[in-house]
């Protein structure tokens, strides 16, 4: 398994009266193939680190590194097509369009990266199918369960067959049951050409992981994981 996104003295810190750091010098590598977890209490960072890998937000100070290529944060059209074609995001809100059917919604995010409607289409009907909601493909989000618009977003998120996923609390909305349907959906995701990390308050989730990750001031302090036992 090779290191796929390589954080190098990543410092993120805002100025609120005072210098608010929330992360401080992180150097980490992550390997494809793996599922990590990010644990720590609110505020701790989970949400910043996942922003700053989505390419959303950009750190204070040193280098983030995808595929050994340094991204450039100032070039805002790269990495726009890096986050379309590359990262697939899974929100705690699922944030569809309201206003757009299950199938549109996954159906607009293969636009992003290939501008052929046939096969957006086809591409949207083949991965709503697979995660059983085929039935449900013509609803609107409104009238979806909060497990079938969180699995309308994971087809949104996978639609362009990201070799990143990142999640943030995907499950934080749900009831333990359905959460449990959504973590096992997740974990058909990994492969060897994947990279998949999540954050969770959850501990029986967060030590599914192959790797569990805890923010601690500003640092990141990973541990071995993996019980799945009760899940599968």
């Amino acid at each position: 398994m090779n290191n796929y996104i390589e954080l190098k003295n990543i410092s993120k810190y805002y100025f609120l009266n005072k210098k608010n750091v929330i992360l401080d010098k992180i150097n980490f590598k992550f390997k494809k193939g793996l599922i990590y977890s990010l644990v720590g209490p609110s505020g701790s960072g989970k949400s910043t680190l996942l922003n700053l890998l989505s390419l959303i937000d950009k750190p204070s100070s040193g280098e983030i590194f995808i595929n050994n290529k340094s991204v450039k944060y100032d070039d805002i059209s790269e990495n726009d097509e890096i986050r379309a074609d590359k990262i697939g995001i899974i929100y705690q809100q699922n944030n569809l369009l309201p206003d757009f059917t299950a199938l549109e919604n996954v159906y607009l995010a293969r636009l992003t990266i290939e501008n052929n409607k046939k096969k957006a289409f086809v591409e949207a009907t083949k991965i709503i199918k697979k995660l059983g909601l085929f039935k449900r493909i013509n609803h609107f989000p409104a009238e979806l369960s909060g497990g079938e618009s969180q699995r309308v977003a994971i087809s949104r998120a996978l639609i362009n067959k990201p070799e990143i996923i990142l999640a943030d609390e995907p499950t934080g909305s749900l009831d333990l049951t359905t959460a449990k349907e959504v973590f096992k959906i997740l974990y058909k995701l990994k492969n060897k050409n994947r990279l998949i990390i999540y954050a969770t308050h959850n501990r029986l989730f967060a030590d599914m992981a192959d790797c569990k990750l805890e923010i601690i001031d500003g640092n990141i302090k990973p541990s071995n994981a993996k019980n799945k036992q009760q899940f599968f």
